[in-house]
């Protein structure tokens, strides 16, 4: 993850932030991350048991996610109340990794040692709807923000 420079004099500086314009932004974050989440379970391949799918959540605060294989960031992390992480994978489906960048074909090890497993397709359905909705995400924190800003 990318280290922000002078994290402390922006976080000084966040907090400096009217509490109207953070409302704001966090009103139009959550609208983005709810309207992200549901894009990217709505992409993900159902499966047998449809538990990926299921599996697709957001956590506030931009702290770890727990049996997630897969995770990105809507807004910063340096400031918990204005960033939430969505993620794929959970305690019970701990290969979102898999389906997202598929396997290469290889030899089996454990319970069925020395047979040939022959690799699986990449389903992307995380990434690209990630990168798909990202710039439309900013624009509208950036725009409430803005517009909070001028409310003042």
């Amino acid at each position: 993850m990318a280290q922000l420079k002078n994290r402390e004099k922006a976080l000084r500086k966040l907090a400096a932030i009217p509490s109207a314009v953070r409302s704001a932004a966090k009103q139009a974050l959550a609208q983005s991350a709810d309207e992200l989440t549901e894009a990217i379970r709505t992409a993900a391949p159902r499966g047998a048991t449809g538990e990926l799918k299921k599996s697709v959540a957001q956590t506030w605060g931009g702290g770890k996610v727990r049996y997630s294989s897969l995770a990105g960031n809507v807004g910063e992390a340096g400031d918990p109340d204005l960033s939430v992480r969505i993620s794929a994978g959970n305690s019970k489906v701990r290969y979102a990794h898999l389906v997202e960048f598929g396997t290469a074909p290889h030899i089996n090890g454990g319970l069925f040692a020395g047979t040939e497993h022959p690799g699986t397709r990449a389903q992307p359905f995380f990434y690209p709807t990630y990168r798909r909705m990202r710039k439309r995400a900013r624009s509208r924190v950036s725009r409430a923000i803005t517009k909070a800003i001028k409310q003042l």
